[in-house]
């Protein structure tokens, strides 16, 4: 075989490794494994019952009415915080008030003697926090909050999944003493918004 010969077959030789190489048809060990996650929200669900906590007529100054509602966590996570925006609209029947109707609708924040570790020894009418349907349309929801739910000793850790409160609230038209003929016909909506919040991010 002449030299012209030898190196044609050496370069055909070389270049065929390399396409075997290139091609990646050499053999090799091998292992794969899969991994599957999945990552899926839970809820936050608030539930009241009734959704109409008051419907009454024909009030005059120093009546008072005691009403019940629950709420209720339907959701698969912890409430850590319940807070309570209040709104309302009056309806003045004789166009003649001087003065805001919400001023005069006291509302009494009863405390659960039913739940609470301390029922046995407080009075079932203890009030956990009073206002007026005025100032708490002005008080942050953050604020109502801290008066109203935080000083239940049976919400401490929040309102877990599956659980749910009884509570009572007394409303009051209250009488001031004076003439308060302007009131007579007028009516109030009131609008109560519970939002529930979740608690702080914890490990897994």
């Amino acid at each position: 075989m002449n030299l012209k010969k030898k190196l044609a077959m050496g370069i055909a030789t070389g270049a065929l490794a390399v396409s075997m190489i290139g091609g990646g048809t050499y053999a090799y060990f091998n292992d794969v494994e899969t991994s599957t996650n999945t990552f899926a929200a839970g809820t936050l669900n608030l539930s009241l019952n009734p959704q109409e906590i008051i419907n009454v007529d024909n009030i005059k100054p120093g009546d008072w009415m005691n009403r019940s509602f629950k709420l209720k966590n339907d959701g698969s996570l912890d409430i850590a915080k319940v807070l309570l925006k209040t709104n309302y609209e009056v309806t003045d029947k004789e166009g003649n008030n001087v003065d805001d109707f919400g001023k005069y609708i006291q509302v009494n924040f009863m405390w659960n003697v039913d739940k609470s570790a301390l029922g046995p020894i407080l009075d079932k009418d203890l009030v956990v926090f009073e206002t007026t349907l005025f100032d708490l349309k002005n008080m942050t929801p953050d604020a109502v909050a801290n008066k109203v739910f935080i000083p239940r000793i049976e919400e401490i850790g929040g309102l877990k999944a599956g659980d749910s409160d009884d509570l009572v609230v007394q409303f009051q038209f209250i009488d001031n003493g004076e003439n308060q003929n302007e009131f007579q016909g007028d009516s109030l909506k009131l609008t109560w918004e519970f939002e529930a919040l979740q608690g702080k991010g914890q490990a897994k």
